[in-house]
């Protein structure tokens, strides 16, 4: 297997959905370089006209998927301040919650706004977790499945129609560029481009019973009911450095007082302790992880250079969870050796090799 790096940031030729121009810049640095010379004021009077078609529909005017953390709170607070939303806010708990990631979030509802927090069934949760894990080499994909049907469900429940979540990681990092100009999006985009191809064996393998599948199921949408699901990063500029800053000063975000594992910042993923297994999966399957995103935001934001952000990726995007192997272990059921197969199973190896018993990159970023 070949693998290149954008010529601008860090992104790697074996990120899924990718794409490079002719200058070997990759569709999230296009993007970044599109977004300099776009007119905002057209997109923001597109929000305006969204609002408008959902705004006093219902006891609230929209839905705001959150978890406590920068970006969520960013949505929240701006659609609240700046255009007069009540918005309902909707956290899905995640099944193995750090305690910073609880704190972020009560601090978030203190700060002034509803919120409902969903629980899904912990052990149909954890069903769905282990085969996606197993399976597919996705540590958290019961929950990720839920961040989306969850939130729908609540919002269906509840006739609200207009839906929010922070950014399009397609588009802004680097994936399917195909919606970059059209506002909204509906289920089959969202199995499409977030849930991969893998949701209806992940949830027929499980064999749970409807009634342990209600919140990891799309509702029905039906008698007149046509909800749009939308990114505010489409109507924005979207920095999440601005986000963090935004929800430090008013909605009460704390960081880690060191650096998540696999990257050198310290106030994103801090809600749940499977993230760290998720991203350094994504590092054995593709060769990038946490700190090449991570690394490639602040390029494009010019806030580093490429140079800067090769060290920093060196350094820390290999870090292995090693200190979450037992509750990793606990938590699907099984042992160490297992765990390691599991891990070693879905390791690239054209890109990898293993010595001392770590897994090694055997390229070295260009």
């Amino acid at each position: 297997m070949s693998i290149f790096w954008c010529k601008n940031c860090l992104n790697a030729s074996t990120r899924p959905r990718i794409s490079f121009d002719e200058r070997g810049w990759c569709n999230a640095c296009q993007w970044s370089e599109e977004k300099k010379t776009l007119d905002w004021g057209i997109r923001n009077n597109e929000l305006v006209d969204l609002i408008a078609r959902h705004k006093n529909k219902s006891n609230y005017d929209c839905v705001v998927a959150v978890s406590g953390g920068k970006d969520g709170s960013y949505v929240a607070h701006t659609l609240k301040t700046e255009f007069g939303l009540n918005p309902l806010c909707v956290t899905v708990r995640p099944p193995l919650a750090l305690e910073i990631g609880n704190q972020n979030l009560n601090s978030f509802i203190d700060s002034g706004f509803e919120h409902i927090q969903v629980s899904p069934d912990f052990n149909a949760t954890r069903n769905l977790d282990k085969i996606g894990f197993l399976k597919y080499g996705q540590g958290y994909y019961g929950w990720l499945i839920s961040i989306h049907t969850a939130v729908l469900r609540i919002a269906r429940n509840f006739g609200i129609s207009l839906i929010f979540y922070s950014e399009d990681g397609e588009v802004e990092y680097g994936g399917l560029s195909e919606r970059k100009n059209i506002p909204t999006y509906g289920i089959e985009y969202m199995k499409k481009a977030y849930l991969s191809s893998m949701y209806e064996d992940v949830v027929s393998t499980s064999k749970l019973q409807e009634n342990e599948l209600y919140w990891f199921k799309f509702p029905e949408l039906d008698h007149g009911y046509e909800p749009e699901i939308t990114h505010l990063s489409y109507f924005q500029n979207w920095d999440p450095y601005r986000n963090y800053l935004v929800a430090k000063e008013f909605c009460g975000l704390a960081e880690k007082k060191d650096a998540v594992i696999g990257t050198f910042t310290n106030f994103a993923q801090n809600d749940q302790e499977l993230a760290s297994l998720h991203y350094y999966l994504m590092y054995l399957k593709f060769g990038f992880g946490r700190a090449t995103q991570d690394a490639g935001i602040e390029i494009r934001r010019g806030a580093m250079l490429r140079e800067q952000a090769k060290e920093l990726v060196a350094l820390y995007d290999g870090q292995a969870p090693i200190e979450g192997y037992r509750k990793y272990c606990e938590y699907f059921g099984i042992n160490e050796n297992m765990l390691e197969d599991t891990l070693d199973r879905f390791v690239n190896r054209e890109l990898f090799e293993k010595i001392d018993g770590y897994w090694k990159p055997k390229f070295q970023i260009q």
